[in-house]
């Protein structure tokens, strides 16, 4: 039986003449850039996150260097994140010429541990301190950080925090008795639309959430260079805009997020359930309740996790493997002065850790196959 690790059709079937007219739209309308459909997600998405502002901008990545320009960082300045991530994370950073402060992350749950953040601030002096211009979690994977002492922490020393949330989008936290959804936490919140997200796009796009009126105007301004008025620059900013067309594909995807998001948590409950009584895996920890975790990937850390992966494909079950070498093992970020050691929980990580196949579609003898093979891995 073949499992493959994303297949996009089977949801697209089910979608295809909306998209299909969406799109159409757009190209009969000839508003290409920044036409209405961008205006109009932008409204829907803020509403569907609970947030005041909402700034479609052209990748995930570009959502995070773009919040960070806006929060001004540049040469001389620092932001502290994760090893564990995906390369944007701490590549926009660089790209600014700002320095990357890493600091370890949770065991269980792969996010930013607020501990360890707190412990590398007191351990600056108050001239370094003074140069953190950000604080970017991850909600990696698609469940929420512990945002309530990272926030407390942030706000001791009056540093912005800048979500992560890329992987995340609907993704909860419990914060003061509310579920609220990440992104809307912090500063500034970043979500990809990749097309493997669980609201991915029909191409690239990405979307910074803020509360902050300015700040989000700001943002809209330097996505379209800096420009205030029209061939007024008085800032540099760049070419970060949201596509129409992708804006007009996501609006028809938005609606049936939730339902996709729960057939992704459903599959990780039958998962749990199935691979529990497997000695050598470990399933993903719950932090806080299932329907908080939108599973935009299913890892498991597992003994001899290479050999596992290559079993698997062997038997048609596509995996991957998010991320297998942590940052600070780079060979670009080797000026970081890190070594091997010095974070030993991302390094287990992405030594162990495996992602299954997860999307709603996947079938129960899919499913079954799955961890069957698993299994029999460990059996043989």
């Amino acid at each position: 039986m073949r499992v493959p690790a994303l297949d996009l059709k089977p949801q697209l079937a089910t979608i295809r003449g909306e998209l299909l007219n969406a799109v159409a739209k757009v190209i009969d309308s000839t508003g290409y850039i920044m036409g209405p459909a961008v205006a109009e997600f932008e409204k829907t998405i803020a509403d569907y996150l609970g947030v005041k502002q909402a700034i479609g901008v052209s990748s995930g990545t570009d959502a995070l260097l773009l919040a960070l320009m806006a929060l001004k960082v540049g040469p001389g300045d620092a932001v502290i994140t994760t090893p564990y991530s995906f390369f944007a994370t701490a590549g926009v950073v660089a790209r600014l010429n700002a320095r990357i402060l890493l600091t370890d992350i949770d065991p269980d749950t792969y996010n930013m541990d607020p501990q360890k953040v707190k412990e590398l601030l007191e351990d600056l002096s108050s001239v370094e301190r003074r140069t953190v211009k950000a604080i970017m979690p991850v909600h990696l994977y698609g469940q929420a950080a512990d945002m309530t002492p990272l926030m407390s922490c942030a706000d001791r020393y009056g540093i912005p925090v800048v979500e992560d949330a890329a992987q995340a989008i609907g993704a909860r936290y419990p914060l003061n008795g509310k579920a609220v959804c990440v992104g809307t936490i912090g500063k500034a919140g970043c979500f990809s639309f990749f097309p493997s997200k669980n609201l991915g796009g029909i191409g690239d796009g990405g979307l910074i959430v803020t509360n902050d009126e300015e700040y989000a105007d700001f943002l809209r301004v330097l996505r379209v260079h800096g420009a205030k008025p029209k061939y007024c620059h008085s800032f540099i900013g760049g070419n970060f805009r949201l596509d129409t067309v992708q804006a007009a594909a996501l609006q028809v995807k938005l609606p049936h997020l939730q339902d996709w998001t729960e057939g992704r948590q459903r599959n990780a409950e039958y998962y749990d359930e199935k691979l529990a009584s497997i000695p050598e895996v470990k399933t993903p920890k719950t932090a806080y309740r299932r329907e908080f975790h939108i599973y935009n990937q299913y890892v498991i850390s597992a003994l001899r996790r290479d050999e596992l992966a290559k079993y698997l494909e062997a038997r048609e079950i596509g995996v991957n493997i998010y991320y297998p070498v942590p940052f600070h093992l780079q060979p670009c970020f080797r000026n970081l002065g890190y070594g091997k050691g010095d974070f030993p929980a991302s390094e287990r990580a992405a030594e162990t850790t495996l992602a299954l196949p997860i999307y709603k579609e996947l079938s129960r003898e899919q499913l079954d196959w799955v961890v069957s093979s698993v299994r029999e891995f460990y059996r043989s």
